[in-house]
């Protein structure tokens, strides 16, 4: 599995076991397998629904985050992920340099780093420098901020994992969800991730459990030789 990702260069590869009632997930980057990956689930569950069971419209599977569960939305997949608020920590030594500006605030969840700016337009001009971004000694820096036609932006760097700029993180949501939520006073949310390709997802504080809505479109068919 570690090859296969390796060899696609993606930010994330999943795999899962597509019969029987209970349903494993694993995901890996181009370097190392990780603990938890929203879209790739997202693209998983698609595959299941329209590929390979054909009606079928809610799936959960294993991994090593606990059950993950999928349910058709109309034209969204919802993931139920387990919550993972951020707790206030101390600048680390060398943030300015790592992301190429100093963050208002910094918290620690239980994986990634999250940097809070002022405004969209800080997030969008960030250049941060990888190997200073990994030597911060973090899984990952996520960086957001309030949006302009959003409820906030984001973005995730996560050199460690193989990953310079990940396209959209579901996972960094179960961390910036319980944040915006707390913070902007309600549960139900609209992010967007500011990367180049960019990513729309709708979100909702559940307490211990959030909710990660997007859209999923097939990509690619085709055969792996091993």
């Amino acid at each position: 599995m570690q090859a296969i990702a390796a060899e696609n260069n993606l930010s994330e590869t999943a795999f899962f076991a597509p019969g029987g009632a209970d349903r494993e997930i694993r995901w890996f980057t181009p370097t190392r397998e990780i603990d938890l990956c929203g879209h790739a689930t997202l693209a998983s569950a698609y595959v299941l629904f329209e590929r390979i069971s054909r009606g079928l419209e809610r799936v959960t599977f294993g991994s090593k985050s606990g059950p993950l569960t999928v349910t058709k939305a109309g034209e969204r997949l919802v993931l139920e992920f387990p919550s993972r608020p951020p707790e206030p920590c101390p600048a680390p030594h060398g943030i300015a340099a790592a992301l190429g500006a100093m963050p208002l605030e910094v918290l620690r969840s239980t994986r990634d780093l999250m940097c809070v700016f002022e405004r969209e337009e800080d997030v969008r001009a960030l250049h941060p420098d990888p190997q200073r971004v990994l030597d911060l000694g973090v899984f990952a820096v996520i960086a957001t901020a309030p949006g302009r036609s959003v409820d906030f932006v984001s973005r995730f760097f996560a050199p460690s994992a193989g990953i310079a700029e990940d396209p959209v993180t579901g996972s960094a949501h179960s961390t910036l969800t319980p944040y915006w939520a707390k913070r902007l006073g309600r549960t139900s949310l609209h992010a967007l991730q500011a990367s180049e390709r960019g990513g729309e997802l709708w979100l909702e504080d559940r307490g211990e459990r959030v909710t990660i809505a997007g859209r999923a479109a097939l990509y690619l068919e085709g055969t792996i030789r091993v």
